[in-house]
């Protein structure tokens, strides 16, 4: 498989050249003085960075009528031009592969879901190639060129080497995804674990834009964390950063699979919650759904674990307050379809644990469709094209 068109290499090629343009990408359109500004770069660097960009049609410059001065021309705005390129983003499941195909300004113009009958990698690959085929056919009517592709996986993952370590849904170790993908597509790969993959997502285009510390908790299968320190998505020396799902909040809960007792995860994710309400009410329980209907029906016991896990969550996020300070805290996740459930024994834990000024945290509910997994495997894309620091 070949990419439609041959792929590009960005024009900017300075740190700063690149800063300005996310500049413009996030926070957009903006006039050249709001660009050095918010870049904390001079007029004349914009000026000189801005160039090549508009000449290559990434950046586009047009007038701002709504501003228009008392004497003289109307102010001049720079935007992206969303259309200018295209990316595509995979979010694999233990269950299938989600794919999109984005804009340069990470919306999605297609969305495809392919069922997996394999978790092997070989497997795997093979599905993601003909996902990715069928996304590069979209590509092909619009004309544009698909510069990169981003894939999300779980677990612990290395971005830099383009390398799986552990995925415990898909049970892969030490697996060359970025090498394996790129062989297979003809494109530019990124490979980063899921939930930092929603976090740049979050930090471009979405509730994280303008702010330099905040953190993405994921609630569903697993319970993940994004942090953003200072601006930039940390992974931490070992890749785990932000593992807030094994943050013990009950020395003597229920065990974990990661060999400690009364983690957050053993308390919250949907396999803990499904196993907790079997025990507690003696029905079988097929998925998540079956358990929130047990809930909402007041069957006896189920309500109260969903109470426990929002106890859980929220002792969960107010460490991540209490040792981060960040500005926001953005909850999201499969698992918000219970929130109702659970949201009023988030809330009141998060604010019984946070310390001091941390209490003052913003704690967001952000609902998202799955597809935005995938999306957040687009942004590392656009990330990566954009920037050469990022891996």
């Amino acid at each position: 498989m070949r990419p439609t068109l041959r792929p590009e290499t960005f024009p900017a090629n300075t740190p700063a050249a690149s800063q300005i343009f996310t500049t413009v990408l996030c926070h957009g359109p903006l006039t050249r003085l709001e660009v050095a500004r918010r870049a904390g770069l001079s007029p004349a660097a914009v000026t000189k960075a801005v160039r090549p960009l508009i000449e290559a049609g990434y950046l586009v410059e047009d007038a701002d009528e709504d501003a228009r001065p008392a004497l003289g021309r109307p102010a001049n705005l720079v935007r992206v031009d969303g259309g200018r390129a295209l990316f595509a983003g995979l979010k694999v499941t233990g269950d299938e592969i989600i794919g999109v195909l984005t804009d340069l300004r990470c919306r999605i113009l297609v969305g495809r879901h392919m069922p997996l009958t394999a978790r092997d990698p070989g497997s795997v690959l093979a599905s993601a190639a003909e996902l990715v085929q069928e996304l590069l056919t979209e590509a092909d009517g619009l004309g544009v060129g698909v510069l990169g592709l981003g894939v999300a996986v779980s677990g612990d993952v290395d971005r830099g080497e383009g390398t799986v370590r552990y995925s415990p849904f898909l049970e892969w170790h030490d697996v060359p995804l970025a090498e394996l993908a790129a062989t297979i597509t003809g494109l530019p790969v990124t490979v980063d674990n899921d939930v930092r993959a929603l976090t740049v997502a979050e930090q471009w285009f979405g509730a994280g834009v303008g702010l330099s510390d905040f953190a993405v908790v994921t609630v569903g299968a697993g319970i993940g964390c994004g942090l953003v320190v200072h601006g930039r998505v940390v992974a931490g020396a070992h890749g785990v950063a932000g593992e807030i799902g094994h943050v013990t909040v009950d020395p003597v809960g229920p065990p974990c699979h990661c060999g400690n007792r009364g983690c957050v995860e053993a308390i919250a994710s949907d396999a803990a919650i499904i196993g907790r309400i079997q025990e507690a009410t003696g029905i079988e329980v097929a998925d998540p759904i079956q358990a929130v209907e047990l809930a909402r029906r007041n069957v006896a016991g189920a309500r109260e674990v969903y109470a426990a896990a929002g106890d859980a969550i929220g002792r969960g996020i107010a460490t991540v307050a209490n040792l981060l300070g960040p500005e926001r805290v953005i909850i999201s996740g499969e698992g918000l379809a219970a929130y109702d459930l659970f949201a009023e024994q988030i809330r009141d834990a998060f604010t019984a644990s946070a310390f001091g000024s941390a209490a003052r945290c913003d704690v967001r509910i952000r609902p998202l469709p799955f597809e935005e997994w995938a999306r957040g495997a687009a942004a590392t894309a656009i990330q990566s094209f954009i920037r050469s620091d990022t891996n």
